[in-house]
């Protein structure tokens, strides 16, 4: 494939990244999303398979990147999911809210919140406080300088293909071919 097709990730994943799979896996996708985007929780399923498919070989990496002016509570979405982080249940609240998003409102992600066990003072108390909006705002920004437009926007190793529509297919493609080395 030509090179120039390419855009490349512009921050490096992190320890401060969320991320499933094993620390030094072969190959790591990095996806920015929205918990408010129908095409995020399209691909959530797609997800899930290259996980499975790839067990031990595949590091996952969920960013944030919400589409304030299309999705009114993505940004509230992602900062429940950033207070869900502070008290180690990213990933439960990462899945509810794709499973809820037509139900991403204050009311909503406090029971969510409260479904997966949080500390619901701290939880309300960094919420309103926007504790971690600066974090969130890094994320979007380290995207846009990675040339993501919309989500979700899907890297593996470091690479996407931006003529690539990341469906169930597409996805697993990619990481299997990152993974022989073709990528």
């Amino acid at each position: 494939m030509n090179d120039e097709a390419y855009v490349g990730l512009a921050e490096p994943v992190s320890a401060t990244d969320h991320v499933l799979g094993p620390p030094y896996a072969p190959v790591v996708v990095v996806e920015y999303g929205d918990f408010e985007c129908p095409a995020c929780r399209r691909a959530a399923p797609a997800v899930e398979l290259m996980l499975r498919r790839f067990q031990n070989k595949v590091g996952f990496v969920f960013r944030h990147f919400p589409l304030e002016a299309k999705h009114p509570h993505a940004l509230d979405a992602a900062q429940a999911a950033e207070c869900a982080a502070a008290q180690g249940k990213f990933w439960e609240m990462h899945k509810l809210l794709l499973e809820h998003q037509a139900h991403l409102d204050r009311r909503h992600l406090r029971a969510y919140a409260e479904q997966i066990g949080l500390d619901m003072a701290r939880f309300v108390a960094e919420l309103d406080d926007g504790v971690y909006l600066q974090r969130i705002r890094e994320h979007v920004d380290g995207g846009k300088r990675s040339g993501v437009k919309s989500t979700p926007g899907f890297f593996v190793n470091g690479r996407v293909d931006e003529d690539v529509s990341f469906g169930k297919h597409q996805i697993v493609a990619a990481t299997e071919a990152a993974l022989h080395g073709h990528l």
